[in-house]
């Protein structure tokens, strides 16, 4: 049955506040490092005492033009930096150095793929650089609010998207591709639960069909994707119930309550608030030249978008398969590695996903520490491709036993007596002994009982210490039962 929702469609967009992994600040040589004792990491320039003067973080220009070339947008040749003026008791400088008018990247895009594998564009309207603020903390004392100023001066991205939202669903597949991203150029580790990535989201609603932009609200303080999801959800069905009972949207910042999954009202927003931008006269004008942005690209790695769709188009790998490998860039480099010592794709994946995984989980751990290289790893599928090894025996004999040496795996095999027999001969003689010990399994065999031929194989493997290839041996082992 339709509901008053159908009719309306949801018009979003996002505002990506991410801290950029720098070891120094925006601006000043204090430390970026999250953790330390509050107001440690601190100089005169964060305070923004008279006389001090801020100098750029080159790193940052770098990370920000990193963000732009993967997501397409157009990096600006020249730009200059601004204040931001308002007050507030984590900034202790009373304003807050970022870009106003020019922008480092312009325009953008970004790809996401939906549940029900629909493919979207989501487009950007900005990336800026600026630096952050220090952090009020509420939470601490019942009668005053602490502030520690150890992040004022991080630098940070602003990553501002177009109202292309329609579904709360993609906003969490945005963000989770925007976070991936964020991870393989090594920009950002993206951690939310850190206030490294922060979120916004601009949200508003009108009837399907409309192409004006009505007023709309901004959600704060989420802390986590999935809740950034279930806040426009509930924004969503709040404001049609507004409109519908003949009400206005006010123009507000709400913040979302996990608890009782509800947005609330902080503050109203009626009047924009005038920051009374100018250039900040204490920084250069930037320039970034043709050859830059040739050298950055050049130290891109790999992206996950172009990597899934070479997985599924070159390496004929399931959506699925590719989009497990791609999930952390770690785990996509070593397959990488791996796919370059061998040609058979589907078993490689299937290593990956499978035991390497499983070791990192059970340990806890990284692939960064994963004790086996992708080279000795292509060495065990090599031998499973000759069938010297049976993939059973080399995931349960093998494969740990490579994990606590150094050694190949033809080693390990060879060392253990674990390689297969494929010599017909020998193969005869142990398929002679298991036929001979059921002569009336055999007559069964023959007058259409398939089924038996799993007994006659278990024969053969108990005969041959578990050596005789599975493949040879039910060749051989149907064409005797089958011909004599």
């Amino acid at each position: 049955m339709a509901s008053v929702y159908d009719s309306y469609e949801l018009v979003c967009g996002l505002e990506v506040h991410v801290q950029l992994k720098t070891k120094s600040k925006a601006y000043a040589g204090d430390e970026n490092r999250y953790g330390a004792l509050p107001n440690t990491l601190v100089s005169a320039i964060t305070l923004g005492h008279p006389g001090t003067l801020p100098v750029m973080n080159e790193k940052s220009v770098e990370l920000a033009v990193r963000l732009g070339i993967a997501f397409n947008c157009e990096i600006a040749s020249k730009m200059y930096f601004a204040r931001k003026n308002y007050f507030y008791a984590d900034l202790p400088k009373g304003y807050q150095i970022t870009q106003d008018k020019t922008p480092i990247c312009k325009g953008g895009e970004v790809f996401i793929t939906l549940k029900d594998g629909e493919e979207r564009r989501l487009q950007l309207t900005r990336i800026h650089l600026e630096e952050d603020a220090g952090k009020s903390i509420h939470d601490q004392d019942p009668f005053n609010t602490l502030v520690d100023l150890n992040r004022a001066g991080v630098p940070l991205v602003e990553i501002v998207s177009e109202p292309d939202f329609r579904q709360a669903e993609e906003a969490y597949a945005y963000l989770m591709e925007v976070r991936r991203v964020l991870r393989y150029l090594d920009v950002s580790d993206g951690n939310m639960e850190e206030g490294s990535l922060r979120c916004d989201a601009n949200i508003s609603v009108r009837k399907k069909g409309e192409t004006i932009l009505n007023e709309r609200t901004e959600v704060k303080n989420m802390n986590s994707f999935r809740n950034v999801q279930k806040a426009i959800e509930y924004e969503f069905k709040r404001q049609i119930d507004i409109v519908e009972q003949g009400g206005r949207i006010e123009m507000e910042t709400r913040s979302y309550d996990a608890v009782n999954d509800t947005t609330f009202s902080l503050r109203s927003k009626e009047q924009a608030h005038d920051y009374r931008y100018f250039p900040e006269p204490d920084l250069q004008p930037l320039t970034v030249t043709e050859a830059y942005l040739k050298e950055v690209q050049s130290s891109l790695p790999p992206l996950p978008r172009a990597l899934i769709k070479r997985y599924t188009t070159e390496l004929g790998l399931s959506i699925y398969d590719a989009g497990i490998l791609t999930e952390e860039k770690e785990t996509a480099l070593y397959f990488e590695e791996l796919i370059s010592c061998t040609s058979n794709y589907k078993s490689a994946a299937n290593w990956v996903m499978g035991e390497v995984r499983s070791w990192v989980n059970r340990q806890a751990s990284h692939i960064s520490d994963f004790p086996v290289s992708a080279k000795r790893l292509a060495g065990l599928i090599q031998l499973i491709d000759e069938g010297k090894v049976s993939n059973n025996l080399a995931a349960q004999n093998i494969f740990p036993l490579m994990l606590e040496s150094e050694k190949t795996a033809i080693e390990i095999a060879e060392e253990n007596d674990f390689v297969q027999n494929s010599d017909q001969d020998a193969l005869r003689s142990y398929i002679d002994q298991a036929i001979s010990a059921y002569p009336d399994k055999v007559e069964a065999y023959r007058k259409g009982n398939k089924g038996l031929l799993g007994l006659f194989m278990g024969e053969v493997m108990k005969l041959s210490n578990r050596k005789a290839d599975p493949k040879a041996t039910t060749t051989l082992l149907k064409e005797i039962l089958e011909n004599n």
